[in-house]
């Protein structure tokens, strides 16, 4: 059978969140490196935390209030946005009051958006990038792939991807995506299965099996079967951690299963070394 040939990911549209943070501000220049290579818009979000007395009351002096914090909002946003990395991009900026950070998934959908950057300042780890954070509620709830950014960024070339798969049936459409996104780039793309010692362990005849398989109903064929490495380490975080770090990758991709979160995927302690280099950027994809 032949290869059946992903379709290619368009970039159109870039959600970014912004609190007027350092790390936001990475987030921001890495949405304009990938928005002035895909000539895509930048939907500069930020989103104004209101508290519901200012929102459900109507009497004049509650508007007055909720219309000062909007306008000094607008204010200060029109400052942050004032970059020189911005010149010939497209930027809407747009101001939004929310009660939950889930929201910024609920923007993204109504406004078409491909993709959503996130700047975090977690320093534990991949799983630490996420759990108990607004970041982790972004990945949780939104339907898009999610760019997570911890430091600024530099060329922000994506020369070495890892993307770490349990090769599940389920994981056929990130896949997909993976290779619609990175094809043609000039990415190298690293496929990659980690075998721990719990109930998940699997033996090496076993792993293969499944992996050609799901090469066989993905792709058509198992062309890409040598493009797959297998590593053995404690957790799964290690191991993909561990191997970013052995070749050098550019970027680390992950799936996750929407509100049961990624934290599953990442389990076990997390040494001071590999949270250094989890300073990669991260991308989830919805499975």
């Amino acid at each position: 059978m032949s290869k059946l040939k992903p379709k290619q990911m368009k970039v159109k549209k870039i959600i970014v969140p912004i609190d007027f943070s350092e790390h936001s501000e990475f987030a921001l220049e890495a949405a304009s490196i990938l928005a002035k290579k895909h000539g895509s818009e930048i939907l500069a979000l930020h989103m104004l935390e209101l508290s519901d007395s200012v929102l459900l009351k109507a009497d004049d002096v509650q508007n007055e209030k909720a219309l000062f914090y909007l306008k000094l909002a607008e204010k200060k946003f029109a400052e942050f946005l004032n970059k020189s990395y911005l010149n010939g991009v497209q930027v809407t900026p747009m101001v939004k009051h929310y009660k939950v950070f889930s929201e910024v998934s609920e923007v993204a959908e109504s406004h078409n958006a491909d993709l959503i950057v996130m700047g975090s300042h977690g320093t534990s780890g991949l799983s630490e990038l996420f759990v108990g954070s607004n970041t982790e509620k972004v990945v949780r709830n939104s339907n898009i792939p999610v760019l997570v950014i911890k430091k600024k960024p530099d060329t922000l070339r994506f020369e070495n991807v890892v993307f770490a798969c349990n090769f599940s049936k389920e994981s056929q459409v990130a896949y997909k995506k993976v290779a619609g996104l990175f094809d043609g780039e000039g990415s190298k793309v690293y496929y990659l299965h980690v075998n721990v010692p719990n109930d998940n362990f699997r033996s090496t005849t076993e792993i293969e099996a499944q992996v050609k398989e799901f090469l066989s109903a993905a792709d058509g064929n198992v062309n890409n079967y040598d493009k797959v490495n297998f590593v053995a380490d404690y957790t799964v975080e290690n191991g993909v951690v561990n191997f970013a770090k052995k070749v050098d990758a550019d970027l680390i991709v992950v799936s996750t299963h929407g509100r049961t979160g990624i934290a599953h995927f990442f389990e076990g302690s997390i040494s001071e070394d590999i949270a250094n280099h989890a300073s990669l950027p991260v991308m989830t994809f919805k499975i």
